[in-house]
């Protein structure tokens, strides 16, 4: 691995780095053998399902991945491209022993990923991760002979997924026109048929994958094209995914950005109302805005906090039995009808909540005022720089200033060589010169 990586191959979202430097077809190989080995079943021969989103180095490093699977010993379903939350549903729906999925989500095309979803399509937790880090030094001879696992393709797997969207949906979406974005990713296909089944009239943008302009400048994290595509065809709303479709963005009718926070609130207040919101509790992360906070405060709704990462929401929301959680970024999880975050369930929950309220997206999602927050990446060579002295001290005083109406929040990303510095403030200029003053501080102790 590149020496700007920790010494834990496995990060917030499975093993992640630089197509074919951080990342070599060699690394797949040994890493799906070592995942075979901990998630097969030992009394028969294991099966998994693979999928991948449409990038170039998808192709070398999902054939890497299922020649280390057949290797081991396993039965290989290649599903060929499909959104994240459509292999862990296949894996759960077909009864494989583990699903593997070749994406970097919604990072930059010379970017990779491989993460494993286990039996029942769920996320590993850390100490299987690290059995399997440990297991790639495993000696044991490699079966030979009969013993060697086939690969198989998949006959039309999406439509399994599509379907499952379809029947979960709890109101048609008859009436509403709908912009897709689906980033040139993984749900390209899956995610405007799947609306258009509920009875959506769909318009997409950025459709077009070419295995190199995913996520390049389109779906959630570049949504000026989408805003501007809403108002132009003056439809209802505006959908953004990412990469590989586990997570959605809004934009309301205006061409105004209905963030993850926002999204969480309208289905929170959703679901309470139907009897689902289980424990009439909304699991979130410490990226949430404060506004959100408030605004299921005010609705009796309670709010459990996790650190940052889909994993550890999940993880919440396993131990409290709820069903619904999220994040900022649009990674919300409803887990009545899915083991992972889902953009495109996410999307038709909430078209399914303006069809049945006859309200518009800018209405329902008023219910949330943010408070003013200013995120800035810092890029550093050393991730600890945040517990560095000067900087913990800096992050202690602002909070103390702050006090009741505002946060900090500095934390390193789990994907990238980024520290990320969160300040929110009840005024805009307030939390701009705070965050200012914490970069400062963070570069200073990295001289």
């Amino acid at each position: 691995m590149g020496s700007h990586t920790v010494s834990r191959l496995f990060g917030t979202d499975g093993v992640r780095g630089r197509a074919n430097a951080d990342l070599t077809p060699y690394l797949a190989l040994r890493l799906n053998i070592a995942a075979a080995r901990v998630l097969g079943a030992s009394d028969r021969r294991p099966v998994a399902v693979i999928g991948r989103d449409p990038r170039a180095s998808g192709e070398m490093l999902a054939a890497a991945s299922a020649a280390g699977l057949a290797a081991a010993g396993v039965k290989v379903i290649d599903l060929g491209i499909l959104p994240t939350p459509a292999v862990a549903h296949l894996t759960a729906l077909t009864g494989a022993d583990f699903g593997v999925m070749v994406s970097a989500s919604h990072n930059p095309m010379p970017d990779n990923g491989i993460k494993f979803f286990a039996a029942g399509g769920r996320k590993l937790p850390d100490e299987v991760e690290d059995a399997i880090e440990a297991a790639m030094d495993d000696p044991t001879p490699l079966p030979q002979a009969e013993g060697v696992g086939r690969i198989a393709r998949s006959v039309d797997p999406v439509e399994a997924y599509i379907e499952h969207l379809v029947n979960v949906c709890p109101s048609p979406l008859d009436g509403l026109k709908v912009v897709v974005d689906p980033a040139n990713g993984a749900a390209t296909g899956a995610a405007p048929e799947a609306l258009r089944r509920a009875g959506a009239e769909v318009v997409t943008i950025n459709d077009d994958p070419d295995g190199l302009n995913i996520n390049e400048d389109c779906g959630s994290t570049h949504m000026g094209g989408l805003r501007e595509a809403v108002v132009a065809h003056g439809a209802d709303a505006g959908i953004a995914l990412d990469g590989d479709a586990d997570r959605c963005l809004a934009v309301d009718a205006n061409g105004d950005v209905v963030d993850g926070d926002a999204i969480m609130a309208v289905l929170a207040l959703a679901m309470r109302e139907a009897g689902t919101l289980r424990g009439d509790t909304l699991v979130t992360t410490v990226m949430s805005n404060l506004g959100l906070h408030q605004a299921m405060g005010a609705a009796g709704i309670k709010l459990e906090i996790t650190g940052v990462g889909d994993r550890y929401v999940l993880e919440r929301l396993g131990e409290g039995d709820f069903s619904l959680g999220g994040e900022q970024s649009g990674h919300i999880i409803l887990s009545d009808h899915a083991t992972t975050g889902d953009g495109t369930l996410t999307a038709i929950m909430l078209l399914a909540r303006m069809a049945a309220t006859g309200r518009t997206l800018a209405d329902l999602a008023s219910v949330f005022t943010p408070a003013p927050q200013v995120l800035v990446n810092v890029r550093v060579t050393d991730k600890s720089v945040i517990d560095h002295e000067d900087v913990r001290s800096a992050v202690a005083l602002w909070q103390a200033k702050l006090g009741t109406d505002g946060r900090v929040l500095l934390r390193p990303s789990g994907t990238e060589p980024l520290v990320r510095v969160m300040v929110e403030a009840s005024e805009e200029p307030v939390a701009q010169s705070v965050a200012a003053e914490l970069v400062a501080v963070v570069e200073h102790a990295m001289a």
